[in-house]
C-alpha cells in the first residue's frame, strides 16, 4: 500500500543514530534507549509506518525543572525516545531548506556555527562600536506564538506532512511533576529537537531580516534567543532599541526590563564613563581588561573572559561528581580518564579567550584531587601538607595525566 508521505527506512535510521549520539534522558513512558533498542526493528518500523501514513501523533513531554546560574529554574520538556527520532526525522527534512536563507550573525544550532564564532564576532564589534545593546527575551520558548511560527515555517516550505508534524509537536501536552496534564497554547518545549530550528525560522524573521531590512549597517550576533547588539553612540542604540521592544511586542515577545541593558565598551580610546561597563554572552563576560601590546606596553582592551557563572557552574559540577564526592575506590588514572573529558571540554571552551582566567578552576580541580587523596590514603588524612607533596610529586612524575596539568605549570621545576 502506498504511503501518503514519501519517506525512506534510511532517515528513520539515520534519525535515530543521531538521537542516540545525543543521549538524553526518558520521557514520560520511562522507556531509556537500552530499553527501545531491545526491539529496535520494530520500533523503527512503527515509527517510519506513522509519519509516512500521517497517523503519527506524539505524545505528551515530561516537564522537568533543572537550576540555572542565577538560581531560578529553566524548564525544560523531555519527549519521549521514539518522539525524538519522529522530531528528528522531520528537522533533517526541514533544516536543509532553510539553513541558506539564515543570517551569517546567527549561530545557534546550525551545522557549521558555533557559539565561539559568536564571542569571536562580538569582540571584534566591541573594540570597533563604542556601545552595545545586550538583550535578554523573557521566557523565549514558553512565549512563541503557534500561529506565527507555523506561518514562519510555511514560507520555507509546501510540505503538508512537515507542517501537520510540527503542529502537532506545537500543541502536544505537558506532563507536570506532580502528574498533572497541561494542555500548551503557546511554547515550544526547550528539550525539543525540532524547537532550536523552530526558534531560529521565528527569530529569523522576526529579528535577523527585519534587522537587515530596517539597520542594514547595524551588526548583531545571535545565538538562538541570546542577542547582542552594537552601536555607534547612545543615541543610536537608543533609538534601536525602542524598535526592537516594538517589533518584538507585535510578534508575542517581550524584552526582559531587567536584564536588557546598555553597556558603554570601555577601553583606552574611550574616556566616557557610563555606569554599565560588562555584559555576559554565551559564558563569557565582556568587560575592559588590560593587555598589553606587541611592545609590551599595558592598555585597556574591553575583550571576554570565562563569565563568574560559569566558574560556578564548573565548580559545581565537579564537586557534584561521584568519583569525586564519594567514589574514591578507583585508583587516580581511573580517576582522571573520567574527569578528562570535562575538564577538555571546560579548556577547548572557555580557553579561546583569555585563557589564564581559567587558572581559577584549575587550582579548584587540584584542590578536590587533594581532598579525593586524603580520602583514599589514610596515611594523607591527618596531613594536609603531605597531600600536597603528593600531589606535586604526581605532578612531577606525570605532568600529562589530568587534562589541565598539560596547559598550566603550577609547580615550579
Amino acid at each position: 500500500m502506498a504511503k501518503s508521505f514519501e519517506l525512506s527506512k534510511h532517515a528513520v535510521w539515520d534519525a535515530y543514530l543521531a538521537v542516540k549520539a545525543n543521549k538524553g534522558a526518558a520521557g514520560i513512558d520511562e522507556q531509556t534507549m537500552g530499553d527501545f533498542e531491545a526491539d529496535l526493528k520494530n520500533n523503527l518500523y512503527k515509527i517510519w509506518n506513522r509519519l509516512s501514513s500521517g497517523s503519527y501523533f506524539p505524545p505528551p513531554v515530561r516537564r522537568v525543572e533543572i537550576p540555572k546560574s542565577n538560581g531560578q529554574l529553566r524548564p525544560l520538556g523531555i519527549p519521549t525516545i521514539s518522539d525524538r527520532i519522529a522530531q528528528m526525522v522531520i528537522k533533517n527534512r526541514l533544516e536543509p531548506l532553510v539553513e541558506p536563507y539564515f543570517h551569517d550573525d546567527s549561530s545557534g544550532y546550525r551545522p557549521g556555527k558555533s557559539a565561539l564564532d559568536a564571542i569571536a564576532q562580538a569582540r571584534q564589534r566591541c573594540w570597533r562600536d563604542d556601545w552595545v545593546l545586550d538583550m535578554d527575551i523573557k521566557g523565549f520558548f514558553d512565549a512563541l506564538d503557534h500561529g506565527l511560527v507555523m506561518k514562519a515555517v510555511a514560507k520555507y516550505t509546501h510540505c503538508q506532512w512537515t507542517l501537520l508534524y510540527i503542529d502537532r509537536w506545537l500543541k502536544a501536552d505537558v506532563i507536570m511533576a506532580n502528574g498533572a496534564r497541561i494542555r500548551r497554547e503557546k511554547g515550544t518545549p526547550q528539550g525539543g529537537v525540532i524547537s532550536p530550528l523552530l526558534a531560529n525560522i521565528f527569530l529569523h524573521l522576526v529579528f535577523d531580516k527585519w534587522m537587515q531590512t530596517h539597520f542594514p549597517c547595524i551588526h548583531f550576533e545571535r545565538y538562538a534567543d541570546d542577542i547582542v547588539v552594537h552601536c555607534r553612540s547612545e543615541p543610536q542604540l537608543k533609538m534601536v532599541e525602542r524598535q526592537i521592544r516594538d517589533r518584538f511586542t507585535r510578534c508575542g515577545l517581550e524584552l526582559c526590563q531587567e536584564k536588557t541593558k546598555i553597556v558603554y565598551c570601555k577601553d583606552s580610546s574611550r574616556d566616557d564613563q557610563y555606569p554599565n561597563q560588562s555584559f555576559d554572552f554565551l559564558g563569557y563576560t565582556f568587560r575592559p581588561r588590560s593587555a598589553r601590546d606587541r611592545n609590551g606596553k599595558f592598555f585597556v582592551s574591553f575583550s571576554p573572559a570565562v563569565s563568574r557563572k560559569a566558574l560556578k557552574a564548573m565548580r559545581a559540577k565537579l564537586k557534584g561528581h561521584p568519583m569525586i564526592k564519594a567514589g574514591y575506590s578507583q585508583s587516580v588514572v581511573e580517576l582522571a580518564r573520567t574527569i578528562n573529558p570535562i575538564i577538555q571540554g571546560w579548556i577547548t571552551y572557555y580557553g579561546k579567550f583569555r585563557k589564564s582566567a581559567l587558572s581559577a578552576i584549575y587550582s579548584y580541580i587540584n584542590d578536590k584531587l587533594l581532598s579525593w587523596a586524603r580520602r583514599k590514603f589514610k596515611s594523607l588524612k591527618r596531613r594536609k601538607w603531605r597531600a600536597s607533596q603528593w600531589l606535586r610529586e604526581l605532578y612531577r612524575q606525570y605532568p600529562t595525566l589530568f587534562a589541565h596539568w598539560r596547559v598550566w605549570c603550577w609547580v615550579a621545576e
